[in-house]
């Protein structure tokens, strides 16, 4: 029992001090064997109380550590993450334990990296979707290790370091469990076994990283960071004042000037931001300095009383009026404007999961007692991007919490986008962990795609990645101010670009055969 438990607690350390922004990530290759060793315990001695314990345990140190920030923006929030997150990754590694009883363990162990696949395929996807610490996340601070990320995305990531976790693994337990005769020829087997799984890829990869050239015409963005605080400052702002506010730190001629997430925060009704001044503020600009500008805004759409057609999704005020909520990117650019409402939506700040069934039940008690929204903004099917007419810019507006889905962004760019535009405002997070990571998961978008990734952050960093990953220039948190980035436009689509999350697609395939043919046989072990 206390063996385990230090297992547990090895493995929990060895995730969070692998996770960026402050590990590093040959942590991770370890990480998942005390798990395994843990497993083969129970496995061994036929034990069946407290497995589940061990193992959340483990999943609950490494959430704490890595995403407590979470909770600076809100309190229930941050507790939800953390414990549904720990409880759904032991909930898979249980899994793992339940068929491995079942299968001849060579089948066991193929179904582990497929089943943990799977799960964070799944975990992109559905209503409450929380991908932040899926493993192959664990690169962004090193995109020199992870080039062929332009081929596989982060599931490659994620397959390299379960395969190395289970090499490992697989080794030590023959090695435990045999004579001293041949132990020492045994671990030599092992540490070959895994420098060769660790070091072949990497080599790879820094080749890459080395020999690759920037690919695109040139062009420009001028990324503002205004520095308001969200609690305390940024929204007793008029939109008039906002928008001027955010034009004081334009300093430099550029193709595009770029403002950050709800930079224009009091709501606008949609219909009518053509006739708003701050459109005015803008256009004027755009024109004046012959440039264009996207910015964050909050949009708002009011439903008459007695109309027809009003959807399902709808938001309904005390009054019994109907309205829809968008987190939108717009770009003005002379007369030429267009739109994009943010599509992959924070739940509970932005988005309700289940909203018909939970609001009537729980909505006016979580939004009185514990200030959770129960409305949901609105979203559009598919990407955007917006197409500048006076420069060769083509941006794929990402706002904010979109840029950790992979496969997501590259629909931006099957539309023909060039630049990586994020929009964020991250100052909700206080001076944590939290906008560092964010900023370096778009690091792994600019390697999945070869496009540059500008980000203007209302308080957090904004910054400038190049197509090989590496921040090129950026302005720190707290810090008010401007950075220009001179970005190369890559119009060339990557593997990945194409094929998007084929690794997660076959293990998907593979979790489900092996664990229906598991039922098809009988237990191998008790």
């Amino acid at each position: 029992m206390k063996k385990n438990l230090l297992l547990a607690i090895l493995s929990g350390l060895l995730f969070s001090i692998g996770w960026p922004t402050y590990g590093f990530p040959v942590f991770l290759f370890f990480a998942f064997v005390p798990l395994l060793f843990i497993e083969e315990n129970f496995l061994k001695n036929r034990q069946k109380k407290g497995f589940f314990f061990y193992i959340y345990l483990t999943f609950f140190i490494w959430n704490v550590a890595k995403t407590w920030w979470v909770y600076n923006s809100t309190e229930v929030g941050g507790i939800f993450a953390v414990v549904v997150n720990s409880l759904l990754m032991a909930t898979t590694f249980w899994l793992f334990h339940f068929v491995r009883k079942r299968l001849p363990d060579s089948m066991a162990l193929f179904f582990f990296p497929a089943m943990w696949i799977a799960f964070e395929k799944f975990h992109l996807n559905w209503a409450f979707s929380w991908p932040w610490l899926n493993i192959g996340n664990v690169f962004s601070d090193y995109p020199s290790w992870i080039q062929w990320y332009e081929y596989t995305g982060v599931f490659g990531g994620a397959l390299w370091i379960l395969v190395v976790n289970l090499t490992i693994y697989k080794g030590l337990s023959i090695y435990f469990n045999s004579d001293n005769v041949v132990r020492k020829a045994l671990l030599q087997k092992v540490v070959i076994k895994t420098v060769l799984l660790i070091t072949v890829p990497l080599g790879i990869s820094l080749l890459m990283y080395h020999n690759y050239q920037e690919k695109g015409k040139e062009g420009s963005a001028l990324l503002l960071q205004p520095n308001l605080n969200p609690f305390t400052e940024k929204f007793k702002y008029s939109n008039t004042q906002a928008a001027q506010g955010l034009l004081k730190l334009v300093n430099q001629k550029t193709d595009v000037i770029i403002a950050p997430e709800t930079a224009i925060s009091q709501y606008t009704e949609i219909d009518n931001f053509k006739m708003t001044t701050p459109y005015t503020i803008f256009k004027d600009f755009s024109t004046q300095h012959n440039t264009a500008v996207v910015t964050g805004v909050d949009f708002i759409h009011w439903y008459d009383k007695n109309a027809k057609g009003v959807p399902k999704t709808a938001n309904k005020n005390s009054r019994g009026r109907y309205y829809n909520m968008y987190n939108s990117a717009v770009l003005i650019e002379g007369d030429n404007y267009q739109i994009y409402h943010k599509s992959k939506l924070v739940v509970g700040a932005e988005y309700t999961p289940f909203q018909e069934i939970l609001v009537p039940l729980i909505g006016d008690w979580v939004t009185k007692t514990i200030h959770v929204s129960m409305g949901s903004n609105m979203t559009q099917k598919e990407r955007s991007v917006f197409k500048l007419q006076n420069a060769p810019l083509k941006i794929a507006p990402i706002i904010c919490y979109e840029s950790i889905y992979g496969e997501y962004v590259t629909d931006y760019v099957k539309k023909e986008a060039n630049l990586l535009a994020v929009i964020t405002n991250d100052g909700w997070w206080g001076n944590t962990e939290g906008h560092r990571q964010h900023l370096s998961l778009a690091r792994l978008r600019a390697v999945e795609t070869r496009r540059d990734v500008v980000q203007s952050a209302n308080t957090g960093i904004s910054a400038h990645i190049n197509q090989r990953g590496d921040v090129v220039t950026q302005l720190g948190y707290e810090k008010r101010g401007s950075v220009l980035a001179n970005v190369k436009l890559n119009d060339s689509k990557t593997f990945y670009v194409k094929q998007g999350d084929y690794i997660a697609r076959v293990a998907i395939f593979m979790a489900i055969l092996l664990f229906l043919y598991s039922f098809a046989r009988k237990k191998v072990r008790l």
